[in-house]
């Protein structure tokens, strides 16, 4: 089997805006099957994870499709077939995630600490898509086929 590996354009500068909002840690792009688009961490944290690394951002991106997934499935679940996810939100003792489709196949994950003005937040996220969601937006993997 041969296949081809393109390297991924990295998306973190994309981020940053987010990132200068009080109470925001981290910002990730993910796939829609779980790929690390890009990910930023706010300037001088502190705490247990201070700065994502590109382990812990693709650990972070995998999380995000799954719960994007469980959230698909629970809308279809409730309001059927093809009922989409806009947002989701996690929150912890420690912070809220808030999750968000950011375009063709991509989605934007944000993780703030308990002081965030979480609305602020969501609507900042919502800017940053309609600015420049179509820069987020990935296309599916190509299929394997038997002669790949």
């Amino acid at each position: 089997m041969t296949g081809t590996i393109t390297r991924l354009p990295d998306l973190g500068w994309m981020l940053r805006p987010l990132t200068e909002i009080p109470g925001v840690r981290h910002a990730v792009v993910v796939s829609e099957d779980g790929l690390r688009l890009g990910h930023a961490s706010a300037d001088r944290l502190t705490g247990p994870v201070a700065s994502l690394s590109v382990a812990e951002a693709e650990a972070l991106s995998a999380a995000c499709a799954a719960m994007n997934m469980t959230g698909r499935s629970t809308a279809a679940l409730l309001f059927g077939r093809g009922a989409g996810v806009r947002q989701l939100m996690l929150e912890s003792e420690h912070g809220f995630v808030l999750f968000t489709h950011a375009g063709v196949g991509a989605h934007l994950g944000v993780a703030t600490d308990t002081e965030a003005d979480v609305g602020l937040v969501a609507q900042q996220m919502q800017l940053l898509v309609a600015k420049i969601g179509a820069h987020l937006s990935t296309q599916p993997r190509e299929p394997v086929t038997e002669s790949s």
